[in-house]
């Protein structure tokens, strides 16, 4: 069978990102024009600059991805694209770039799921990695477990009621004066604090054993904020920050392991932003080698938004047959399992 090379382009949020992939697992370029310096003066992404700097960027980094990989759109056989979930504005610079491409060299368009496109980080630098197994979703956005029964069909056991994890470290990283981007200001913080300091709750669901709630933990950060503030008590932000990242972590591992065993799960993924973040990865590691699970994790690069996880879920969906046609629109609040 001959190579198949995939031109992959990622713009659901705020990196515009381009890779060339071939054959699903080989990298041969994984560009990313990151925004992060732009939101951090507004605490935050601005969805109308993030699409604006999508549209400056995009054809460069094309190029420079084509360029790395020593490739050109006459060597392509196929576009891949996030299409959701995402901000509207960002993922819809993407799709129409995609279809301008396809449409310009006659090749076939490949909308792919963001959320699938990192579940596929794994697969990059694991050769040895095939379905089905247990994934743990962490984002900005998500949190979801899953199995994965097959190459981008799932089986969601559990997702979160409220906030993401993403979003619950972004919140307690503004309220603690660490800024943004949260997660790695967090897990940089946490590293000179005690994460035994403060006692956090884990958060559970009653009717649910594999579904998340962070809600009551971030306000039980801002409980403890407030009230250091009206004592007059001197706040420790290394401690709040490493006793927060505990309790989320707990949560996280615990929840994972109880699916592991209970459905007999020999293989644990994570993937997603927040799996870039060093306790939760040392700890999942711990926990599968006590029960002689194999743990696989993408390097961080991987886990933060990238281009190379899209063309390599879009290779599978290559494989599978699916084809968009020129109505290929963005869905920014794609659920997980849905098509487009």
């Amino acid at each position: 069978m001959d190579d198949i090379k995939i031109l992959a382009i990622e713009s659901s949020c705020d990196e515009t990102a381009a890779s060339v992939v071939k054959n699903g697992r080989t990298i041969l370029s994984n560009v990313i024009s990151s925004q992060i310096d732009i939101h951090t003066l507004y605490g935050g992404v601005v969805p109308e600059i993030a699409s604006r700097k999508h549209i400056e960027r995009i054809n460069r980094v094309i190029r420079s991805a084509l360029a790395e990989a020593d490739t050109s759109l006459d060597d392509l056989d196929a576009i891949a694209v996030t299409y959701g979930p995402g901000l509207v504005g960002a993922l819809l610079v993407g799709v129409a770039e995609a279809k301008a491409i396809a449409y310009a060299k006659k090749l076939p368009l490949i909308g792919v799921h963001h959320i699938e496109g990192h579940v596929a980080a794994n697969f990059i630098e694991h050769p040895d990695l095939e379905p089905p197994f247990l994934c743990l979703i962490v984002s900005g956005g998500h949190t979801h477990l899953v199995v994965v029964k097959d190459y981008g069909e799932f089986d969601i056991l559990g997702r979160t009621r409220d906030d993401a994890a993403g979003e619950a470290f972004d919140k307690v990283a503004r309220a603690i004066g660490l800024g943004y981007p949260g997660g790695p200001k967090i897990d940089k913080a946490a590293k000179e604090g005690n994460s035994s300091a403060i006692d956090f709750p884990r958060g559970k669901v009653g009717d649910s054993e594999y579904d998340f709630t962070f809600s009551g933990l971030k306000s039980a950060v801002l409980n403890y904020l407030n009230h250091a503030e009206m004592t007059g008590e001197p706040v420790n932000t290394a401690d709040v920050a490493a006793s927060f990242q505990q309790s989320v972590v707990d949560v996280l591992v615990e929840h994972t392991m109880h699916a592991a065993k209970e459905l007999h799960m020999k293989k644990v993924a994570i993937a997603g932003g927040v799996a870039a973040n060093s306790a939760l990865r040392t700890a999942m590691e711990k926990a599968c080698q006590k029960r002689k699970i194999t743990f696989y994790r993408p390097s961080p690069i991987f886990c933060t938004d990238n281009a190379a996880m899209i063309g390599c879920a879009g290779y599978y969906e290559f494989l599978k047959g699916t084809r968009h046609g020129w109505d290929l629109n963005a869905v920014p609040n794609l659920k997980l399992g849905e098509r487009g």
